[in-house]
């Protein structure tokens, strides 16, 4: 009798055991299941930060023009002292998402510097931006580096024998902008004819099609000049891309010497 006890203990001792080890098992397998789980879960919100955060960084490189790529002028040449119109490489990404789908449409002009220098100006032309009347006088606006001198124009190739012109940088066919200290640099009067050709190009290609061109132009100080060394000048039309330009201008004047950190200049004296 005593030993069929025995029997029926160690059974039930080997039952137990038995189940112990069957449910820890078990628990070990819940546990690697849901360990898996929770890895797998983490994997992927790990991969989709990653993503948006590339997103993110993508978007903010493509858009930063607003804030700090619009003013920086990398890959800027020097005059050569022949080509005074340079083309550069077109980025329509020097123009933020929101200009190029037309969201901003605003024209705004950058504060004068601590010198008094102009900034840069940036505006989506279009039929409504364009002057209805006359342009007025802008001769009280005295822009940095207004030295004015005359010379032959038969050397110089211009025609007036004044060096320097009052230089919209947003042109007044395209804004009706005038009189604006924000607006106007001192630009010779070579440098300002050139700027037309690229002024009358967008206006043309508005008028026909009534379509808008961001627009943008930049000037070029180097160091504590008081004359800008050039303008740069980026323009693309919103609805068919058909306008894409980004050129620089340089300030110069044929057969003329000028000092740019002051405005004076030296050339062929006009009779």
């Amino acid at each position: 009798m005593k030993r069929k006890v025995n029997l029926v203990g160690f059974a039930f001792v080997l039952l137990l055991t038995g189940c112990l080890i069957f449910g820890k098992e078990t628990a070990n397998k819940s546990k690697t299941a849901s360990d898996v789980k929770d890895t797998v879960n983490s994997l992927i919100k790990d991969t989709k930060d990653s993503a948006d955060k590339s997103s993110d960084v993508t978007s903010d490189q493509n858009d930063m023009s607003e804030d700090d790529k619009a003013n920086v002028l990398t890959d800027i040449p020097d005059y050569d002292g022949v080509h005074d119109v340079v083309e550069l490489a077109f980025d329509p990404y020097t123009f933020s998402q929101a200009e190029r789908s037309g969201t901003i449409s605003s024209t705004s002009f950058g504060d004068l510097d601590s010198l008094g220098r102009c900034t840069g100006a940036v505006s989506t032309i279009s039929k409504s931006t364009m002057p209805t009347e006359k342009r007025g006088e802008i001769g009280m606006v005295k822009p940095t580096g207004w030295v004015q001198a005359k010379y032959d124009p038969d050397k110089t190739g211009s025609d007036s024998p004044y060096l320097y012109n009052r230089c919209h940088l947003i042109a007044f066919e395209l804004s009706g902008e005038n009189a604006n200290e924000k607006n106007l640099i001192t630009g010779t009067r070579q440098m300002n004819m050139n700027m037309l050709t690229y002024e009358n190009k967008v206006a043309d290609y508005v008028r026909e099609t009534g379509h808008k061109v961001r627009y943008r132009v930049t000037p070029v100080f180097k160091n504590n000049n008081l004359l800008a060394t050039a303008v740069r000048i980026d323009a693309y039309s919103l609805e068919d891309k058909t306008i894409a330009f980004s050129v620089l201008v340089f300030n110069v004047e044929n057969s003329v010497t000028i000092d740019y950190a002051t405005g004076r200049s030296t050339g062929p004296v006009y009779e």
